[in-house]
Order: structure tokens, then C-alpha cells, then sequence
């Protein structure tokens, strides 16, 4: 668990485009310049960005000297105050290359749900039920919203959009909790990808159903898979 309140405060807001994108005056993208350099890199993720040729994110697109977003309907201009969807490799990356990392599944839930009495929140806000007001989920929107534009979801610990806007990577391989007992209608959801090369998801995104947002919930992925609605936030080591 986070232990000390400057780990709290790194992990406020998750990455944001204005964020990735360090742009000097003539639109020049320092991180994803310096992302180039294997150092940054796991040695398997640096394996597959070169040979998948990738150089930024998946949804977006370079028009010239610009940069555009690839939604849910139509590319548009890049929005800079919305979040960043990315793989784990490419978002441990960058986390490497601001000296922090991405946190544990334990330190997120910490962050999401706990409250300054050491007691668990049912969502992060409070007890209340998911709404409108609360963030970016239940099918309100096709795309992501600006980071902070949902302050009546922030946790305890002042972290915004924890749920909603898109689902947050962790550290944590996704493995089975102690007494893990498989649905005996569907015995392969879960159990199947408890193989060590998918790591733990949290949060939700805009196309998830509000019924989803409980704490138990749990999302993964492979750490090279592009196309997810995924974002990120980092904490300080």
C-alpha cells in the first residue's frame, strides 16, 4: 500500500495528452522523441514496438505537422486534455521515462477506494450509485472526456477518474486470489489467461455498464495489445 502521501499525490491525475505529448512552442514531442530509445524499453517490448514499427499510440495519426485522434466515428483533432490510450508496454515505458512506475493492483484499489479513516469506500466517491456526475461510463459517450471533468468522482485522496474514461494498467499480473473458484458455466472467463502474460486492469471505460463499476471487478489484457481503451497514471517509486 501506498505508504506515503507524495505516492498518493503522483497518481491524482492519470496521463493526459497535453502530458504525453511535453509540447514545446513549435509542436515539437519531446516524449515520444525520447521514447525511441530502447533504455526505456522491456527487452520483449522493445522486440515488439520495433518490429510492429510503432511509434506513438495506436488511435492516433499524424496529418502533416499535426496530430489527430482516431474516435469512435470520425478522426479529429488530437485532444490534448484527454487521456492517453496506450498498451502496458508502451505506458511502463513511459512511466521509465518519468523515473516512476505504474502501480500495483493493491496500490490502486488503496487510492480508488480507501478513505482517510482506513476504511474501503464502495466506489470511490462514496457509497453512492454510479451516475452522469461521477465520470466517463454506462455508454454516455462514445470517446474519452477531459481529464478532471467528472471532480464528483474523485477519491478520498483527491485521485480523479479512477472509474470511467478508460481502463487503468497495473503492475500485477492477473492471477487467481486466494480460494478462486472458477463460474461452472464458464469455467475458461477467467482462468484461461492466468498464464503470467496479462497483467491486471482497473477502473472502466465509457462502454462500460454502470453494474460493472464494483470494487471486485477486474479487466486484463496482454501487454501488446493496442486496441484497448486503456490509459494510465504513474507512481513515484
Amino acid at each position: 500500500m501506498w505508504a506515503h502521501s507524495k505516492l498518493f499525490a503522483s497518481a491524482r491525475n492519470h496521463i493526459n495528452g497535453m502530458e504525453n505529448l511535453r509540447v514545446n512552442p513549435k509542436g515539437i514531442c519531446e516524449s515520444l522523441t525520447a521514447l525511441k530509445r530502447e533504455f526505456h524499453w522491456f527487452a520483449e517490448d522493445w522486440e515488439w514496438k520495433t518490429a510492429a514499427g510503432i511509434s506513438h499510440p495506436h488511435f492516433w495519426a499524424k496529418d502533416g505537422e499535426r496530430w489527430e485522434y482516431s474516435g469512435m466515428c470520425a478522426r479529429i483533432p488530437l485532444p490534448l486534455d484527454w487521456p492517453v490510450y496506450v498498451s502496458h508496454a508502451e505506458a511502463s515505458a513511459f512511466a521509465r521515462w518519468m523515473n516512476q512506475s505504474l502501480p500495483t493492483e493493491a496500490q490502486w484499489h488503496r487510492a480508488a477506494y480507501g478513505a482517510l479513516d482506513g476504511e474501503e469506500r464502495q466506489f470511490p466517491w462514496g457509497d453512492e450509485a454510479p451516475d452522469v456526475e461521477r465520470g466517463n461510463f454506462n455508454f454516455h459517450h462514445w470517446d474519452a472526456t477531459p481529464v478532471g471533468a467528472h471532480p464528483g468522482g474523485r477519491s478520498a485522496f483527491d485521485a480523479q477518474d479512477l472509474l470511467g474514461n478508460g481502463w487503468e494498467w497495473t503492475t500485477t499480473p492477473f492471477e487467481a486470489f486466494p480460494r478462486f473458484e472458477p463460474f461452472p458455466f464458464y469455467p475458461g472467463y477467467s482462468a484461461n489467461f492466468f498464464d503470467g502474460k496479462h497483467f491486471v486492469m482497473k477502473g472502466g471505460s465509457s462502454r462500460t455498464a454502470a453494474c460493472m463499476l464494483r470494487r471486485s471487478f477486474r479487466n486484463w489484457f496482454q501487454p501488446h495489445y493496442p486496441y484497448v481503451y486503456a490509459k494510465f497514471r504513474t507512481v513515484e517509486a
